[in-house]
């Protein structure tokens, strides 16, 4: 089911509300929270219900095991837990990828299984890893199975995050005042799931036309239609996970939880340390946490922190996608990384307005292959935005800028431009609006109510309904 759907918003939500509160306003707070489990699984279900089995056995056994590592603190039990759970995350997310690159390399032609991703399964995998290892370090306490699997399956953060973690969400479950209706806290939710419905159906979908047309002819584009296409799905990727994101919190919000902040204006950070401070934050979170700072962080001197973040990114990038252009794409950031520290350990600086450029460009390149299908396509079109097949303006300039044309600059029709020169100006303007606002976690912080308010979130949440007839899946569904 998704957030963006007429059968989500006006079936589903309103039973789960009105489920959850009747129960709780009768003080039958136990069955409130069995009816939001029960409203979660139903949620996960309905887009394939044979996975169902799947997330119910990982959270039993998960919660077994974690009980017993609770209690022994034995890592050699922690170990098992991990790596259970990275196989099951493996066979189905990495068996057909592995083995279609063994056969590519060694020229051999073993079967290969066709196996249908579950939804969710990196969230809920990285959710209960993060709580094992708490476990084990003595973060946790005995919490009762009803409890864990809420925890893990509550359904706003289910299918695409962000990654949730015991010591945010756990203890809210079990506050009295969580089970009494909320007029605020409703007002807010309802407030942050439209602007993040309008993020995602007005701006993300729009932009998605123009960007896949770029993509799917990356042999054939010209400079302007490559880095068009590639800033476009730079806007489009984060407004609609930026997007789902708000949705997620604003849904949490109306049933009195409070969900972990996922985004802070990233493309207006300065550096890439900055940027992954800014972009996917619980992912960024969970890769320091639980990968990065295990391996060694910067401990043990430069050489090993230069491996430990390279490491660490690649393995960020696989996480995202079982394909070669996300290994690089996590290897890319990870060559940014390394390049950001070595250049602050030197004492270098540059102007604010140059460093955001540059960490915008070296973003959008990272992008580029992250997008592609194959990495031919992602290295056609990054050599096409880097001048490889020279520079080609719209035929309509050529009078305006004829004097281009003694700098190498050609003149001609750019047919993967679907909507011509407006197509740049209105990415042009995007691009601008993302940059400038706040984010609009800092815009509720200050929330007071309206009757300016209230127009504009009408307007947000008619204007996105109206599009919702051609309904469009998140694009992290697929991690």
């Amino acid at each position: 089911m998704l957030f963006n759907s007429y059968e989500f918003i006006f079936v589903f939500l309103p039973i789960a509300l009105l489920v959850y509160f009747m129960l709780a306003k009768f003080k039958l707070t136990k069955l409130a929270t069995v009816s939001l489990v029960i409203a979660s699984l139903v949620f996960y279900s309905y887009w394939d219900i044979r996975y169902l089995p799947l997330i119910l056995g990982s959270i039993a056994f998960n919660y077994t095991i974690g009980s017993f590592i609770e209690k022994t603190r034995n890592k050699h039990l922690l170990a098992f837990a991990i790596l259970a759970n990275l196989f099951l995350l493996g066979y189905f997310k990495y068996a057909a990828f592995f083995m279609q690159s063994f056969n590519d390399i060694l020229g051999t032609s073993l079967f290969i299984p066709k196996i249908t991703l579950p939804l969710g399964i990196s969230f809920f995998t990285f959710t209960q890893i993060a709580y094992l290892v708490d476990a084990y370090r003595g973060e946790t306490q005995k919490y009762s199975l009803l409890t864990y699997s809420l925890f893990v399956t509550v359904f706003p953060h289910l299918i695409a995050g962000p990654i949730l973690y015991h010591k945010d969400m756990i203890p809210q479950f079990s506050k009295l005042k969580n089970f009494v209706f909320s007029q605020k806290n409703m007002a807010l939710g309802i407030s942050m799931f439209s602007m993040g419905l309008f993020k995602k159906v007005i701006i993300a979908d729009q932009l998605a036309p123009w960007v896949n047309v770029v993509f799917n002819n990356a042999d054939k584009v010209s400079f302007i239609e490559a880095w068009t296409g590639a800033i476009g799905y730079t806007l489009q990727l984060y407004f609609d996970f930026s997007g789902y994101s708000e949705m997620a919190i604003g849904l949490g919000l109306m049933f009195n939880l409070s969900l972990p902040i996922n985004f802070n204006s990233p493309y207006k950070a300065t550096s890439i340390i900055d940027f992954w401070r800014r972009w996917h934050i619980t992912l960024s979170a969970f890769l320091k946490n639980y990968l990065y700072i295990p391996l060694g962080g910067n401990r043990n001197g430069e050489i090993n922190r230069i491996r430990n973040l390279l490491l660490t990114m690649l393995l960020g990038g696989l996480w995202h996608g079982a394909g070669w252009t996300f290994v690089i794409w996590g290897g890319l950031h990870g060559c940014y990384l390394v390049i950001n520290h070595l250049w602050i350990r030197a004492g270098y600086s540059l102007p604010k307005l140059l460093a955001w450029l540059f960490t915008f460009i070296s973003v959008v390149i990272a992008w580029v292959f992250f997008r592609s299908s194959t990495v031919s396509n992602a290295l056609q079109i990054t050599a096409t935005m880097l001048g490889a097949q020279g520079v080609t303006f719209p035929f309509k300039y050529e009078i305006k800028l004829t004097i281009l044309k003694n700098f190498g600059v050609h003149f001609a029709n750019l047919p993967y431009l679907v909507s011509g020169s407006m197509e740049i100006v209105i990415i042009a303007v995007i691009l601008i609006f993302a940059i400038t606002i706040e984010d609009s976690q800092r815009v509720l912080r200050n929330f007071k109510p309206s009757i300016a308010w209230l127009i504009l979130i009408s307007t947000f949440c008619l204007a996105a309904l109206t599009k919702l007839n051609n309904v469009s899946e998140f694009l992290y569904f697929q991690f």
